[in-house]
């Protein structure tokens, strides 16, 4: 069993009562972290730091419907435990969820999540 914290990507209690995607951090352009936003966004770029595990976050993001069955995108060049390890990761990192159905394991990036990280990473508007 894993004691590690899950930083969220989304602040959950805003995201929820407006309907709006709420990053956990402003876009890097607009000011500098603060200590608990730099810790957040960094376990995220950690994440998907090993090629392994961007592959997989990619075929899960990509996966027609939006989610991923294990079975299906566990081709990577590792062993299906490896797989499982690095799911995981991403799983705590707060960048996949999962669900069990029968035997299998479907996986899916929440669109949010993408907004998220797309709002992270935008540079602000010219003359703003």
């Amino acid at each position: 069993m894993s004691n590690t914290k899950v930083l969220p990507l989304l602040e959950p209690e805003a995201s929820e009562a407006s309907g709006a995607v709420v990053p956990c951090c402003p876009p890097l352009t607009e000011r500098p972290f603060t200590a608990e936003e730099a810790e957040t966004a960094a376990r995220m770029f950690k994440a998907l730091g090993d090629p392994v595990r961007l592959r997989l976050f990619s075929a899960v993001a990509s996966h027609e419907g939006g989610e991923a069955c294990v079975c299906d995108i566990s081709d990577v060049g590792v062993s299906q435990p490896t797989v499982s390890h690095h799911l995981k990761k991403l799983k705590d990192a707060g960048l996949l969820t999962s669900e069990r159905r029968g035997t299998w394991v479907y996986y899916r990036v929440e669109p949010s999540v993408l907004a998220a990280m797309g709002k992270l990473l935008a540079t602000a508007p010219a003359g703003a």
